[in-house]
Parts: C-alpha cells; sequence; structure tokens
C-alpha cells in the first residue's frame, strides 16, 4: 500500500524519503549556471560581436550590425595567414615532440629502476610551474648577450656568436616552440604512462613466449591498445596548444614584427592594441569553429575505434 501511494515522477530511497525527478537536476543546477554564465554566454557575445562594428569610438554608443564584414576584412588581412602559419606550426612542432618525448619517457618510467618515483616527480616540474615564470626563465636562457643556450652552444663549438634567439625573426617562434615543448612534455608523459599501466602482463609474456623482442611487442601490443588514449591526448594537445597566448605573449609579444604572432595573439592585438573589437572577435570566433572541427574529427575517429 506504501508503494502504491508514491506519486508518480517520484521516488524513495531506503530511508522512506521521497524525492521528485525534477529535484534531482537541482543537484546540476551550480554547474548548468556556471556553464551558461563563464562559458555559453561569453561565446554567444563574441559571436554577436563579430557581427557589429565595435570600437573604442562607439563601445558606449551606437553599435551597428555590419553583417559579415568583419570575417572578409580578417580573410583578407595578410596577418591573418601569417598568423594562422605560425599556429600551425607551432601547434604541429610542439605536438610532435611532446608526444614522441612523452612517450619515451612513459616508457621508461613504466620500468622499475631504482629512485623511479622520484624522477617523476622531478618532470612534473616543469608542468606544475606558473607560465609566467617558464616564459620568464625561457626568455632570460634565450638571451642574446647572457643567456646559458649561447653560452652552451659556443663552448661546444657549434655556434661562434651569440643568437638573438627572441629578437630575429627567423628564431623566435622556434623558441617560442622549444618552451612550450618543455611545458607539455610532462602532462603527455603522465597521460600515456596511466595507460601504459593498465596494460595487460599476460600479453607481454604470451608474446615473449612467441619469440617477440621489445620492437615487435611494442609495435603490435602497445600501440593497438595505447591507440583510445594516444587518440584522446592528440586532441588535448592540439587544442591546448592552438589557443597558447601567455607563453608567446611573455617571451615575444608575438614579434618581432609578426615572426611568432600566432592566432590567439593577432586577435588580443586587434581587440585591445588596435581596439578593433569586433575585428578581434571574428578572429577569435574562426579559431572556436577550427575546434570544433577538430573535436568533431576526434569524436568520429573515437565512434570508428569503439566499433572495432
Amino acid at each position: 500500500m506504501k508503494a502504491q501511494n508514491v506519486q508518480k515522477g517520484s521516488k524513495t530511497n531506503r530511508g522512506g524519503i521521497r524525492f521528485s525527478d525534477w529535484n534531482n537536476y537541482l543537484f546540476l543546477l551550480p554547474a548548468l549556471v556556471f556553464m551558461a554564465i563563464f562559458i555559453i554566454y561569453p561565446i554567444f557575445y563574441n559571436a554577436v560581436l563579430s557581427f557589429k562594428d565595435v570600437n573604442v569610438y562607439n563601445l558606449n554608443g551606437k553599435q551597428n550590425f555590419v553583417g559579415f564584414d568583419n570575417y572578409i576584412k580578417t580573410f583578407k588581412d595578410q596577418v591573418f595567414y601569417i598568423a594562422a602559419k605560425n599556429s600551425v606550426i607551432f601547434t604541429v612542432v610542439s605536438i610532435f615532440f611532446q608526444f614522441v618525448i612523452g612517450f619515451a619517457l612513459a616508457l621508461l618510467f613504466n620500468s622499475k629502476f631504482p629512485g623511479r618515483n622520484l624522477f617523476r616527480s622531478l618532470m612534473l616540474l616543469a608542468w606544475m610551474l606558473p607560465v609566467v615564470i617558464t616564459g620568464t626563465v625561457f626568455q632570460w636562457m634565450m638571451s642574446g648577450d647572457y643567456g646559458v643556450i649561447n653560452y652552451f652552444l659556443q663552448s661546444i663549438g657549434l655556434i661562434d656568436q651569440p643568437i638573438n634567439w627572441l629578437s630575429e625573426g627567423n628564431t623566435a617562434l622556434l623558441g617560442t616552440i622549444i618552451a612550450n615543448i618543455w611545458i607539455g612534455i610532462p602532462f603527455n608523459m603522465i597521460i600515456l604512462l596511466s595507460g601504459l599501466q593498465t596494460l595487460p602482463e599476460q600479453l607481454y609474456e604470451a608474446a615473449k613466449l612467441d619469440g617477440a623482442n621489445r620492437l615487435l611487442q611494442f609495435k603490435h601490443i602497445t600501440l593497438p591498445l595505447m591507440r583510445p588514449t594516444i587518440l584522446v591526448l592528440l586532441m588535448l594537445g592540439i587544442i591546448n596548444t592552438f589557443k597558447v597566448f601567455d607563453l608567446i605573449f611573455i617571451m615575444t609579444a608575438g614579434g618581432p614584427v609578426t615572426s611568432s604572432t600566432v592566432l590567439p595573439i593577432y586577435a588580443y592585438q586587434l581587440s585591445f592594441s588596435m581596439f578593433d573589437f569586433s575585428h578581434g572577435a571574428s578572429v577569435s570566433m574562426i579559431m572556436f569553429v577550427l575546434l570544433i572541427l577538430v573535436a568533431i574529427v576526434y569524436l568520429k575517429m573515437s565512434n570508428k575505434e569503439e566499433a572495432h
């Protein structure tokens, strides 16, 4: 009889306390409010801003709707293509070396040797340090006059004169890439190491009995089983690297000229140096769409992996 008296759309726990199905969503309300205020609204506002003519002169005045004019102006700007090219180079090179070095370290730390936990903890320092500190340290290390990198290269005879790594157009982007690789290696190592530790040891023991060496084990066991982890890692790496702003801003601020200007720096310069807020918003929306496409590609690849 008690169960029959429970209203439709509600349920009871063991203590007899009744909860409406709608009450369950109240637990999600704080997260939904947070997302609406700090994620959904800024994206929506930025999208609307990109279709208007908003600058420092009419920020509090009449803001005209201009349609796709800001996007057309963006695609006609040569700096946009330079920034896009730099973003692609910065992302691809950083992800490649972060992944390769991180995977090598993950394989190393997956084996047992004295001091493994200590060295693994020390590796995390690069990831735990604030980007401001990392950028400042690498800026000092790459200084043309007293940088330790020039001192080391000169001491082993690779260069005759100091190189102004961050002040020359040919090396400024490279300097920021090196710093970003150093930051991202620990993250790649930890994610890959977590995946390696979940692999069943029985497969490797069976492979050894069949005469497979370490290279064959890596090719036919480790890589196939690690593919889902690798896909997630690469997607996160592409998103995080493509939108890097603070490190490059600290080290070069996009200079000299546009040699290290990436899309986030370009959008910042348009909005807060030239005060063309709508133009900067259009660049941000283009970046947003590109990252959405990356996420869609990842989801399709992930679905294929699950199907197999």
